[in-house]
């Protein structure tokens, strides 16, 4: 095949991508239960990364004057037993899952799923027998008792590690939680990327011989560019909608971890922990509103997730139609 030929293929494929991500966006944005659910996780999630600016106090910050106080127009959520408003501990809790989950996320789905999933599929024989079997043990045994174990495990050294650098550099990095985000990241991570590997796998197999792969193989084109130039786009659907699921499941294995009092450790707010301090009947039956507001809206973070994975499946899967 002439390079002229080749040029002129690689673009009507490209072209045949970009009409493929722009019709399935169009088919999105005219879903409006996905696009409700999308402001919807938008706004909490702006809320939570905005957190210093939008709320009126710190989340540490102690009233023992004013302690279990139900809503009020200074205090809408109501203040805990430590006279700590509720609502800004809310939306600090927001910025815990926010953190969480684009980094593992990022680190677990898209970095090494994707990058494992290419070579998997790619090359095949030992590399995909090697990368499948470590997926496969990784995610064979109960991955709470392995996030238990993991967090337990490195949490002490890197709490230790960082007290060094607060001695040398004067921040307070263990008050804000920094241990404990990269111990939780790289614990979900480690289980979070077997998945994503996997189904770029399939999608490679299946595109690897194609003749647009033929053509760029037979001008010498560079492994990582057919990898990530040819063959990633052709799964970008499938990922795109594997992403959008993953990052309810995350959010929601964050809320559980922190709820059994391995996760996130006070006094960094989590609405997992916060369920997690609250949940008793006395509490439910005395003062309900805190345990009410960080269940409620832990519900609608996961109810619109899910709604929005329908949503985003519709769009970029037609079979599902």
């Amino acid at each position: 095949m002439r390079s002229g030929e080749l040029e002129t293929g690689s673009l009507a494929a490209s072209q045949r991508g970009r009409n493929y991500l722009s019709i399935s966006l169009r088919r999105l944005l005219s879903n409006k239960v996905g696009v409700a659910c999308l402001s919807v996780i938008i706004l909490l999630y702006g809320a939570g990364i905005l957190a210093p600016v939008v709320t009126p106090y710190g989340y540490n910050d102690q009233d023992l004057t004013n302690v279990k106080q139900p809503p009020s127009l200074a205090h809408p959520f109501g203040t805990d037993r430590l006279g700590r408003d509720i609502l800004t501990r809310v939306i600090y809790g927001l910025r815990t899952t926010v953190i969480l989950t684009i980094v593992t996320v990022t680190t677990g789905s898209l970095a090494l799923g994707i990058s494992l999933g290419l070579i998997a599929g790619y090359f095949g024989r030992l590399a995909d027998t090697i990368i499948m079997r470590v997926g496969e043990v990784s995610t064979s045994f109960p991955e709470l008792l392995l996030v238990l174990i993991i967090v337990s495990s490195l949490r002490p050294p890197m709490v230790d590690w960082l007290r060094g650098v607060e001695s040398f550099l004067g921040v307070r990095f263990i008050h804000l939680g920094i241990a404990d985000y990269f111990v939780l990241s790289l614990a979900l991570a480690i289980f979070s990327w077997f998945g994503m590997a996997r189904l770029v796998r399939g999608q490679v197999l299946q595109a690897r011989e194609e003749e647009y792969v033929n053509a760029a193989r037979s001008i010498g084109c560079r492994t990582p560019r057919l990898l990530f130039r040819h063959l990633l786009p052709n799964a970008m659907g499938p990922v795109i909608v594997t992403v959008s699921a993953s990052l309810g499941t995350v959010a929601g294995s964050e809320a559980l971890i922190s709820f059994l009092g391995i996760g996130i450790q006070p006094p960094v707010p989590s609405l997992g922990l916060m369920i997690f301090e609250n949940g008793s009947l006395s509490v439910l039956r005395t003062t309900p509103h805190l345990l009410i507001y960080p269940v409620g809206v832990l519900t609608v973070l996961l109810f619109t997730f899910s709604l929005l994975g329908d949503a985003v499946n519709d769009a970029f899967n037609p079979r599902a139609r």
